[in-house]
């Protein structure tokens, strides 16, 4: 075996010793391993990959340190996934063996921190509930992740967060009509709720992706994501609204119209939720099966609003 080959098996021997320990939480014998592969082979760019992913999260190691509570432990861990994906896709070129086996670390360490709660917990927090959830989640565990968030949704089915969490637990089992059902629920309960960069299916995903290539971003995305979803065919399962939920939508139609009226809140903002309600209050009219002269006055009302989206949802 030539010398060269011998070097590449035994980085690649090194870089799986290190995979295997961030896997057992063990950062400080991956960064080992990680340093024994650059003296073989310095300009190895899973090595160097590694190595960036690693450093990244013992220093976050070291703050968990003087975290007392579980709960903000694992709570912290939760808060740094979103900033660690960022500094993936900053870095490029990203590693896909070592990002599974960080994965594992993070989640798994955030589940042990929760987990222990949970146990000594008379009755378990909603709150709680989602957290276990959304590691479950993160670890691949789907079903076990739907079972948490169900109970989570549960105790709180008015929570837009639980609500959204629930639904790409559904939509990563294939559980594609309820999916699209909880999302749609979960923005139309409250879009400014919903943390996108949670969600990990790829419905949800590419729905924001195309959202986004419109040019719209942060509150103004999250208000206009449950329109876009109806108008491109993601959004479509619809259902009809009990007597009390009725009453509340046209309440909140009255509402956000006598807002646009007066000028006493962004239009950037009350316009897509307004719209939103309009597409809500037809779905109900034809699964009720109202007169279509009902349907009517709301979608002139919508022609009203916004001629565009208007015609969008009737051509």
């Amino acid at each position: 075996m030539h010398g060269r080959d011998k070097d590449q098996l035994r980085t690649e021997h090194l870089l799986d010793g290190a995979y295997d320990a961030i896997r057992d939480h063990d950062l400080d014998g991956a960064a080992g391993r990680l340093e024994d592969a650059l003296a073989v082979d310095f300009d190895c760019p899973d090595v160097l990959t590694a190595m960036k992913y690693v450093n990244f999260w013992r220093e976050r190691e070291r703050q968990i340190i003087g975290i007392g509570h579980a709960f903000e432990r694992g709570q912290y861990l939760l808060d740094q996934w979103p900033i660690f994906d960022r500094f993936v896709r900053r870095i490029g070129s990203p590693s896909e063996p070592c990002l599974q086996a960080v994965r594992r670390y993070v989640f798994g360490s955030a589940l042990a921190s929760f987990s222990a709660l949970l146990s000594d917990a008379e009755q378990a927090d909603p709150q709680l509930l989602l957290r276990i959830g959304r590691c479950h989640k993160g670890l691949g565990a789907y079903d076990r992740a739907v079972r948490y968030l169900e109970a989570a949704a549960a105790e709180r089915p008015d929570d837009a967060e639980v609500t959204a969490e629930l639904a790409d637990a559904y939509a990563l089992i294939n559980e594609v009509a309820a999916a699209k059902a909880f999302f749609r629920e979960a923005f139309f309960l409250d879009p400014q709720r919903v943390h996108l960069e949670v969600l990990e299916s790829q419905m949800i995903r590419a729905l924001i992706d195309k959202v986004a290539e419109t040019g719209l971003e942060g509150s103004e995305l999250l208000e206009w994501l449950p329109v876009y979803g109806v108008l491109f065919g993601v959004l479509t399962v619809r259902r009809e609204l009990r007597s009390i939920e009725y009453g509340k939508l046209k309440q909140s139609i009255y509402a956000l119209e006598r807002e646009l009226r007066e000028g006493r809140s962004q239009r950037e903002t009350i316009e897509p939720r307004l719209i939103n309600r309009y597409l809500w209050l037809i779905d109900h009219y034809v699964a009720t099966g109202e007169d279509t002269g009902k349907v009517d006055e709301v979608l002139l009302k919508l022609r009203a609003l916004n001629e565009r989206i208007y015609r969008q949802y009737t051509n």
